[in-house]
């Protein structure tokens, strides 16, 4: 069997209102967040309210953050989103409080079944519990939960839970040691 991307069906793809939302969205993501002006957290906030995502207080918003689907997307309260950080919320992605997403991190919720010749979409949500930290650079898989106050360092890539208070590090990321907080 090959690949034969001509038998890709698309199931679930949108219709024609929710393809202008999206159209709509791409305008004012494109205006507000893909840029290095600077607005302020409480017009982005408002955008992504106004668009569907649940936002807590205090969330920190820098220039060139990406987000794919805003009705996808919870974010808790003193959530930072660094740079370049990429939220590909095919599905739901979950952020809990006090989280910080560094600059070029990619929550990444799509992915294709190679195993299938039509090369069939998958998607599965992500989790990120209170006080999660995913590094710059760093990547977190669909189907992820990242256990409170767990890192994933720089550079790093998860396609697998990890556990509370932990430090993970690698490609496939692994413990490198406890997380311990004064």
């Amino acid at each position: 069997m090959k690949t034969d991307l001509s038998t890709f069906t698309g199931e679930g793809s949108p219709g024609f209102i929710a393809k202008v939302k999206y159209f709509i969205w791409l305008l004012f993501s494109n205006m507000f967040f893909l840029t290095n002006i600077p607005y302020p957290n409480i017009l982005k906030v408002s955008i992504l309210r106004y668009f569907g995502a649940k936002i807590g207080h205090h969330v920190v918003i820098k220039p060139w953050v990406k987000i794919k689907f805003p009705w996808k997307l919870t974010l808790g309260n003193y959530v930072w989103l660094g740079e370049e950080a990429w939220i590909d919320n095919i599905s739901e992605i979950i952020i809990g409080n006090h989280v910080c997403i560094s600059q070029g991190a990619l929550l990444l919720t799509g992915n294709h079944d190679y195993k299938k010749s039509s090369f069939d979409l998958m998607t599965r949500g992500i989790t990120l519990e209170d006080g999660v930290w995913v590094g710059a650079k760093s990547t977190v898989s669909g189907g992820v939960i990242l256990k409170s106050h767990s890192v994933l360092t720089v550079g790093s890539f998860t396609s697998k839970d990890l556990a509370p208070f932990t430090i993970n590090q690698g490609n496939p990321a692994q413990v490198v040691k406890h997380r311990e907080i004064n």
